[in-house]
């Protein structure tokens, strides 16, 4: 059976929280992932945060672990090691997510993979990242400056501005009704222009009218994410790289992947694509087979890769089953 294992790291003045999953295999250091979550305030396991939110979602689907988790378990399946963890100011994290900009949430996933460097079980030379929708952005951000990284999993993720996703998702929400039983993405929605023209003004923040208050959100994050697309970093990387898209994706259309695929092989990459029939943003309606497919699809190709000095030192202690 997996062993899940909690684990807090600092996060510059933070502490964040989260939980890595080890594989069951007698293996002295195993390759690991990690699992970056999408957008909106999300916990570790990929669902909209309801702990520190109360108001801004509706309860949480039966039967839905979130798709974090689904895939934390099929890695540990192919003895493919996992962390994740809860964003600022979601789950048992601390901090405020409403407060936190994309270079902050960049900087987190890097401290995230910097105290599981520090884990005597996990391979240090074969690791990657699968990361859903903005967090896509985080994890090609991370990963043009980490050359250790071997491989990445790239799920709805976006390729234009966050401003064309923007607009595009809320005008198929509106058509679909797609989560716009979350009184949070109703009003995001209903105020997304208002907010992109408040972001290039460089406003800090604005409030989203909810059922029973309001939802004060920062902008920074956004305005970092109109001058960060998805292709543009795609340009830089030099990786092994899978996307993989549900048809149905209300927050980010199918054809993002296209263009990252495009962009992807113009800097001499060669992506793979996948595209789910029937399946929304959060693969919810993907079977157990399909995720599985993802996560072997990553496993095989986390292959060994050269360390810096520092890795080295680490990489030289001797493994321990805790």
């Amino acid at each position: 059976m997996p062993r899940p294992e909690e684990v807090r790291f600092s996060a510059g003045q933070l502490t964040l929280a989260g939980e890595l999953v080890l594989p069951d295999t007698a293996a002295d250091r195993v390759p690991w992932v990690l699992l970056l979550a999408s957008f909106g305030p999300r916990d570790r396991d990929g669902a909209f945060d309801r702990q520190q939110h109360p108001g801004w979602f509706a309860d949480a689907t039966p039967g839905d672990p979130g798709l974090l988790r689904r895939l934390a378990a099929a890695l540990a399946e192919v003895g493919v090691a996992s962390f994740r963890y809860d964003a600022r100011g979601c789950g048992a994290s601390d901090g405020e997510w409403a407060g936190s900009d994309l270079f902050a949430r960049i900087d987190d996933a890097r401290d995230a993979i910097a105290a599981m460097r520090g884990r005597t079980q996990l391979d240090l030379r074969r690791c990657g990242i699968a990361a859903h929708g903005e967090g896509a952005l985080l994890a090609l951000s991370v990963a043009i400056g980490d050359p250790v990284l071997s491989a990445l999993t790239l799920v709805g993720a976006p390729a234009r501005s966050a401003r064309d996703v923007l607009r595009r998702g809320a005008a198929e929400r509106e058509r679909t009704g797609t989560d716009r039983q979350h009184p949070f993405v109703a009003a995001f929605d209903r105020h997304a222009e208002e907010l992109i023209e408040r972001a290039a003004r460089h406003e800090p923040g604005m409030e989203l009218p909810l059922l029973d208050g309001a939802a004060r959100i920062g902008l920074a994050a956004w305005r970092q994410a109109f001058d960060t697309p998805g292709m543009a970093l795609a340009t830089m990387l030099h990786r092994s790289v899978t996307l993989v898209h549900g048809a149905g994706d209300a927050w980010v259309d199918p054809d993002e992947s296209d263009l990252l695929a495009t962009a992807l092989r113009d800097a001499g990459n060669e992506p793979g694509l996948t595209v789910v029939p029937g399946a929304g943003h959060d693969l919810a309606e993907a079977d157990d087979g399909t995720i599985g497919q993802v996560a072997r699809d990553l496993a095989v190709r986390l292959v060994p890769r050269e360390l810096p000095p520092v890795l080295i030192s680490l990489e030289a202690r001797p493994a321990d089953s805790g």
